[in-house]
């Protein structure tokens, strides 16, 4: 059985284990950091959530207080390979909207990037038109977009070459108070 839960901060194996899924979901990011980077994830101020099978950590979601509290950058999410397309992805954002709405935010958001020419908005001058590329998006390589929109989170808006020229940042966002 999968559970979903906050971060036991104290846990070493699973500070590990999240810090090698880091490296393995994003290489080009935490090769040489990831450490580093789940020290801040589980910084006092942010949200952490993991989920776990057989005490082993499969997924780990985390979120950055910004604008005071009312709104939160979801950062990062992060699921083993092995385990995708399961349903665990959806339960940790689920669990991290839900802590949140608790602790006075009202929407999370997240920048998620295309870095490698996987959707529409990559190598095209989105200083043009950029309206109108957003509405017409395309998925050529199984971006992540999709993944948040069937969730709830619709596209904001995006930062052209935020990446490099031609490799944006798409911003996506959701209410998590009714």
């Amino acid at each position: 059985m999968i559970l979903c839960f906050p971060f036991d901060k104290s846990n070493d194996k699973f500070i590990k284990e999240a810090a090698e899924l880091l490296i393995a979901c994003f290489p080009q990011a935490y090769s040489d950091c990831a450490l580093e980077e789940m020290e801040s994830i589980l910084d006092e101020e942010r949200i952490a959530i993991m989920a776990v099978e057989n005490d082993r950590l499969i997924g780990l979601a985390g979120a950055i207080p910004q604008y005071g509290v009312t709104a939160w950058e979801l950062h990062p999410l992060a699921v083993r390979s092995e385990y995708r397309g399961r349903g665990i992805g959806s339960q940790l954002v689920a669990a991290l909207e839900k802590e949140v709405a608790s602790r006075g935010g009202i929407t999370l958001y997240l920048g998620t990037d295309d870095e490698f020419g996987q959707t529409s908005l990559s190598d095209t001058d989105l200083y043009e038109d950029t309206c109108e590329k957003i509405k017409n998006i395309k998925n050529f390589k199984k971006h992540p977009y999709e993944f948040y929109q069937k969730i709830g989170y619709k596209i904001v808006g995006v930062i052209p070459d935020a990446n490099g020229i031609g490799k944006p940042d798409i911003w996506m966002a959701k209410r998590v108070v009714k």
